[in-house]
């Protein structure tokens, strides 16, 4: 009886401590910000991500607010001043983040549709245009996304570099785009020859995506480069955060599927599984790809 009532005591006096401790950091949080890279522009990145501030607001307890990133910079930055508390990246932007001293660890990763985690990095041209090879389109333009883009600027450049060619010097005209989406607009309208762009299956990518709201047509696109896989996106928190907000967090991420089935199916557009656990040792490889890129920038 007696070890029955320490013991009960005990659960009790857990309880309390853990509840004083959810209100401590609830006093020091009252509000979180949830950040994501432009991958598109800003209204389909509110669209995709909005319903899911909501679910996640529900599931930690306190309001979450998106904030879409005007570039993929924003997010470190946002990050490196503990303004953004959760960042969804890009494999070289977070990269970068922790290149630059960011304390922020990745703790989900985004799955392809039948647990794929890796996607691709594309050229793409006009379908209609004469281009074969990408030899073809020495002294025409390219778009690249954003320098911490990884397939949309470290990537081709890495596979560019590598055919021995030097864009700045190759190129009639190098410009940024910004986004995914805009890279592929610079094309269809062509002020662009080529666009470097993220590729996931012949049914899903940027053209495919864009296609299916009426915005392009798939079949006046063709990809010229295809490049090796590049492990897929990860959700960061800062380092800086409680231990018992971070497994929130954590389990919010990975119950989004089951927990709010609608706001999953709006985030996902069918062309994702449920997220899954992911470290920082995964991206290890696109940091070396980010120092390698940068070494090329100083050539």
């Amino acid at each position: 009886m007696f070890n029955r009532r320490v013991l009960l005591a005990l659960a009790a006096s857990s309880a309390l401590m853990a509840s004083a401790q959810a209100q401590d950091w609830k006093a020091k949080y009252p509000e979180l910000v949830f950040a994501s890279i432009p991958a598109e522009n800003a209204a389909a990145v509110t669209e995709q991500w909005g319903d899911f501030a909501a679910y996640l607001s529900r599931e930690i307890g306190v309001p979450v607010k998106l904030r879409v990133a005007g570039d993929y910079a924003a997010v470190i930055e946002g990050q490196r001043a503990e303004q953004i508390h959760i960042a969804y990246y890009g494999p070289a932007s977070y990269a970068r983040a922790r290149m630059v001293g960011v304390k922020t660890t990745p703790f989900a990763i985004e799955v392809n549709k039948g647990g794929i985690k890796g996607y691709y990095s594309v050229l793409w041209v006009k379908a209609n245009s004469p281009y074969q090879k990408v030899e073809d389109l020495k002294g025409k333009n390219i778009a690249f996304v954003d320098p911490n883009s990884t397939s949309g600027n470290n990537v081709p450049r890495y596979a560019l570099d590598k055919m021995g060619i030097k864009p700045e010097e190759f190129f009639g005209k190098v410009v940024y785009s910004g986004s995914h989406t805009n890279a592929i607009m610079a094309l269809n309208q062509g002020t662009v020859d080529v666009a470097a762009n993220q590729w996931f299956s012949d049914t899903d990518s940027e053209v495919t995506r864009m296609a299916d709201k009426g915005m392009v047509k798939k079949e006046d696109f063709r990809v010229i480069y295809k490049s090796d896989q590049i492990v897929n996106s990860p959700i960061a928190y800062l380092d800086s955060l409680p231990t018992d907000l971070k497994k929130k967090i954590e389990q919010a991420f990975l119950d989004f599927a089951k927990k709010d089935k609608a706001a999953f199916d709006k985030y996902s557009g069918g062309k994702y599984d449920p997220f899954q656990p992911i470290t920082h040792e995964a991206y290890l490889p696109v940091i070396e790809l980010n120092k390698f890129v940068d070494v090329l920038r100083k050539k």
